[in-house]
């Protein structure tokens, strides 16, 4: 592909700039192995073509390095922002989302959980998460937190953290509570579809994505056996995720990077509509998510595990630790304007070459 823009580029007497979000032979390496003959001839051929652009702009300080100490090639940092589009919902905006998603959302994936005991006949007044009275919308007090991950289901994203993570969640918020293994759970949706809070929350996991292991992880899901806690896959339309996020508690990211050097867009489009996450740890994802300011950190589901637990405790409204990451994310969202952004860029390019700007 770079042979390709490097020849239209010479033919055409124009710049050839690469913008580095990743690096080909590292995601090629993933499932042939970074020691196969063809890995390593495309690394070569990645290496070779990107040392011949004209410039370069990277989205990690981390790659920025790789680049020039390894590479050869000098790249300017620009980190990726979200769209306008991605925002905090409205509550109105919440309302009809899931006025939208009702039967997706109430309709469990195997047996009967603790939120498909919610579905009723249609009503257009009320979901799991809001109620409309007299022409307001209120957010009900024992909703379940909304827990948002988009995934790709490729080895790049072990989904089983996640799983196991929730399934700690349940059975030791089960423990805290001091219930026993041998309880009725139906007796304990009925309690909360009747309005019984309790200090930690049900929790709906909905996961959005295509991808391989899609199918085997959903028949792992509708095995799982818990009180509080629900998954939902789905495949939304481009409308209606940003107002997911925007609707959300918490967003979860499993991206581990393929390189270790580029950022998830995931967590900047959480981040855009002012929401938290729980992110994989590795090498430069400090770069976006800064640890107790806009989110956390986990190697492992024991730790995300602890991490649910401690920002749920005591949801929706004496969860203060939750709350503070959202403020944080809040900020995160809104702290580099598109305006600022294009004009780091117009400055890349004027310095590349003065004459680009007349016409751009």
């Amino acid at each position: 592909m770079l042979a390709a823009v490097k020849l239209a580029s010479w033919l055409r007497g124009a710049k050839f700039i690469v913008d580095w979000h990743n690096f080909g032979y590292t995601l090629l390496g993933m499932s042939h192995g970074r020691s196969h003959i063809i890995v390593r001839v495309y690394f070569w051929f990645e290496k070779h073509f990107g040392k011949m652009a004209d410039g370069a702009f990277c989205v990690t300080k981390a790659m920025q390095h790789e680049l020039a100490q390894n590479w050869g090639i000098r790249a300017t940092v620009l980190y990726d922002q979200s769209p306008d589009f991605f925002h905090p919902a409205s509550l109105m905006e919440r309302h009809e989302l899931f006025s939208r998603l009702g039967d997706s959302v109430c309709s469990a994936m195997g047996n009967a959980d603790c939120i498909s005991v919610e579905k009723e006949a249609k009503d257009m007044n009320t979901t799991v998460f809001t109620s409309q009275i007299g022409g307001e919308i209120f957010l009900k007090p024992n909703r379940p937190a909304l827990v948002v991950s988009s995934t790709s289901w490729t080895a790049d994203e072990d989904f089983s953290i996640l799983l196991e993570a929730a399934v700690m969640y349940d059975r030791r918020v089960a423990a805290n509570l001091g219930e026993e293994d041998s309880m009725d759970e139906g007796q304990l949706w009925i309690d909360i579809k009747n309005g019984k809070q309790f200090v930690y929350p049900r929790l709906l996991f909905i996961i959005t994505g295509k991808g391989p292991d899609r199918k085997k992880y959903e028949e792992q899901i509708k095995r799982l056996k818990l009180r509080r806690v629900a998954f939902r896959t789905m495949w939304l339309a481009s409308e209606d995720y940003p107002l997911l996020l925007g609707s959300a508690d918490l967003g979860i990211s499993l991206h581990t990077s393929s390189s270790g050097l580029d950022l998830p867009m995931k967590v900047v489009d959480m981040f855009g509509c002012g929401l938290p996450v729980c992110a994989a740890s590795f090498s430069c994802i400090e770069e976006l998510v800064k640890v107790n300011k806009n989110g956390l950190l986990f190697s492992t589901s024991s730790e995300l595990a602890d991490e649910l637990m401690m920002l749920f405790k005591g949801f929706p409204e004496e969860c203060s630790a939750l709350k503070s990451l959202k403020d944080g994310a809040l900020s995160t969202g809104s702290s580099l304007p598109n305006g600022q952004q294009n004009g780091q860029l117009m400055h890349f390019l004027w310095l590349q070459d003065e004459t680009l700007t007349r016409y751009l």
